[in-house]
């Protein structure tokens, strides 16, 4: 099979929209967390916090004004991520030979949740008549992939992956495969998310999945540490330009890393819980290692899926160990950025795959913040509140998604 390398990245998030940002606010534990203030949460609304996008405009990315104002915000978030990833390799896709070889991968958990909320509430009002005729479009969660694709011309592949949590990782996996096979040359691939709304917030806290540190926001995102309560709703979007290596090499693009893996299974269990022994998680992970070619001590630093829900990140810690084994599990560097971030849903793996490959780049992990009791049933080492300097060759991403979804990209450096 093809190699296949990372050669853009762009990046919309809590703590920063663009990969400079994001990534120096990562690594120096910049919390992106407050209070809500994309609807009105006062009046004893369940949840009054999340990990919102701020200052954001897509025109400012280069987006043209028309298709923005037709697109939903997860949209927008993935068409100025894509923007910047493309900028961010050097390609320029309008001068392609063949763009049926360019491809899009991008996926959203719940895409335009916020638009068919307010379009319902239009029509309570008994303003069917007002219904936007963009509402479809704007609604279904494949549009950020197509959108993308008519933005730069991209006439391959091209679909949204919709598996909760895991879609970021199934969507560069997807990629992956398909240059792997040689269906593609260059595909973008990830995941945007913009659930900050009304009924997604109240949904989530129905499910008692949420946080309720409503007095303290920003040490609310507290993974693998004893007191935390729940996960934090986040939005924003990312993307990266996976590209087959030899025509990376050819045109002289800066190459940030190998994808050398992907696992994937199911737990099969339950329709939101994890399953308690971890084992189809630890099958995803060693996949991943297999096809990279990599023995779970050869794993210097692991993105956790880590998303400060007590049942997530006690799971997720039996998951690593039973697919490194004990004594490697307790040599590897790990962290969950989520607690910077909070939650993107089916944009948080695409995001925590660039934390990896630039940890590879700069040999810096960026910390677990707010981490303050340990948990005797989390024993591993988080990186706890402050970066790392690590030689990283080999980092794991893991994602884990309601519906039993587990998915694992390994990334290598370049060899």
């Amino acid at each position: 099979m093809r190699k296949v390398v990372i050669t853009g990245m762009g990046a919309v998030s809590p703590i920063g929209n663009n990969l400079e940002t994001f990534w120096n606010n990562a690594v120096a534990g910049v919390n992106g967390i407050g209070r809500i203030t994309k609807f009105d949460v006062s009046g004893g609304f369940p949840i009054t916090f999340a990990g919102e996008v701020k200052g954001f405009n897509a025109t400012d990315f280069g987006v043209d004004a028309k298709m923005a104002r037709r697109c939903a915000l997860f949209t927008q978030y993935a068409l100025a991520a894509a923007k910047m990833a493309v900028a961010d390799s050097g390609l320029d896709f309008a001068s392609e030979p063949d763009p049926y070889r360019c491809g899009c991968t991008i996926g959203s958990g719940v895409g335009g949740i916020d638009i068919t909320e307010n379009e319902v509430l239009r029509m309570e009002r008994g303003k069917t008549a007002k219904i936007s005729p963009f509402a479809i479009p704007e609604m279904i969660a494949n549009m950020a992939a197509g959108m993308v694709a008519l933005q730069h011309g991209l006439r391959g592949l091209n679909y949204g992956v919709v598996s909760a949590c895991a879609t970021g990782l199934h969507s560069i996996g997807a990629a992956l495969r398909a240059i792997q096979h040689g269906e593609a040359d260059v595909v973008l691939a990830g995941g945007s998310e913009a659930p900050i709304c009304p009924v997604a917030v109240a949904g989530f806290a129905a499910l008692h999945a949420l946080s309720t540190r409503n007095d303290d926001p920003e040490h609310a995102s507290r993974p693998f540490d004893r007191n935390r309560n729940g996960f934090i709703m986040a939005e924003g979007g990312a993307v990266l330009v996976l590209e087959e290596y030899e025509r990376a090499r050819r045109r002289g693009a800066r190459i940030y890393c190998e994808v050398a893996g992907f696992g994937q299974t199911c737990d099969a269990y339950h329709m939101t819980a994890p399953m308690p022994d971890g084992e189809a998680g630890a099958r995803a992970m060693s996949l991943a290692m297999a096809e990279a070619g990599v023995s779970p001590d050869g794993v210097d630093y692991i993105n956790a899926h880590g998303t400060s829900t007590p049942m997530n990140d006690k799971t997720e810690t039996v998951v690593v160990k039973k697919a490194l084994g004990e004594d490697a599990a307790r040599k590897v560097s790990i962290s969950s950025t989520k607690s910077m971030t909070g939650h993107l849903l089916g944009g948080t793996g695409a995001l925590e795959t660039i934390v990896c490959a630039k940890a590879i780049e700069t040999g810096v992990i960026p910390p677990t913040i707010n981490y303050e009791t340990p948990d005797p049933d989390c024993d591993l080492d988080y990186t706890p509140n402050t970066a790392r300097e690590r030689v990283v060759d080999v980092a794991l991403n893991n994602s884990l998604g309601f519906g039993g979804h587990n998915a694992v990209v390994a990334l290598r450096k370049v060899r």
